[in-house]
């Protein structure tokens, strides 16, 4: 098993966190993280609806690869490409790492973690007063990777959410994907009824392609559906 360190850094508005095995790959991640938040900003300086959409939206072409990540989520899911904007900026730093030879990688930005490469990893879900948050969580295995998981909620952090879920987290093929989607299963979860705006959520999640799992949780009632990590409890 390799040796692994911690590494954190504010760029912007990513609040980056990198588990890996190799310095020189982490600080090649935070570079292109780097490259590509100015990528994006460029694009959206002459393409600004391209930032302010709440659906998929159609890109120029040559447009950068991060544009082209975040556009290609946003088509799935249904959602704005902002929606992706963490997710796609974690895959491209992880890949990165790879080209670097990194023999483990896991890279969060704001809470959407793109893993390519790991030992057991243990990733704990947020959701605001429900009392399961910070104690329930996923144990991702070298089996399950590569995989990228998102969590949206209305009522933890400051990004826009139409849903009322306390967590809606997402398991996907890559972390752009898994941002987007767990954008639109929480929007779509409205309602009076806990239960059944649970399961409104998780229809959404088998809907969309390249999910391959979801986890919804609303007050007391909690909702699983697809192929997801172990479930584990976090001390």
């Amino acid at each position: 098993m390799p040796k692994t360190f911690k590494l954190k850094r504010t760029i912007g508005e990513s609040s980056i966190l990198i588990k890996t095995d190799l310095f020189e790959a982490a600080e090649a991640a935070f570079q292109n993280i780097e490259k590509n938040r100015d990528d994006l900003k460029k694009y959206s300086v002459i393409h600004p609806e391209f930032i302010r959409t709440l659906e998929p939206i159609k890109i120029q072409q040559g447009a950068p690869e991060i544009v082209n990540r975040m556009s290609d989520a946003a088509e799935k899911a249904k959602v704005g490409p902002m929606a992706a904007v963490a997710g796609a900026i974690a895959d491209l730093a992880a890949e990165e790492m790879e080209k670097h030879g990194a023999k483990v990688i896991v890279v969060e930005d704001g809470g959407e973690v793109s893993v390519r490469r790991s030992v057991k990893l243990d990733v704990a879900i947020y959701a605001g007063g429900v009392p399961v948050s910070g104690k329930l969580g996923f144990r991702i295995l070298q089996e399950d990777v590569p995989l990228g998981i998102g969590t949206s909620s209305a009522t933890v952090g400051h990004a826009e959410s139409f849903g009322s879920a306390d967590a809606a987290t997402v398991i996907a093929y890559d972390a752009a994907l898994a941002d987007a989607a767990a954008t639109a299963v929480c929007n779509a979860v409205v309602g009076e009824d806990l239960n059944e705006s649970v399961k409104k959520g998780l229809r959404v999640a088998q809907s969309i392609e390249g999910v391959r799992g979801a986890l919804i949780l609303r007050g007391k009632s909690v909702g699983m559906v697809g192929n997801l990590p172990k479930l584990i409890g976090i001390k």
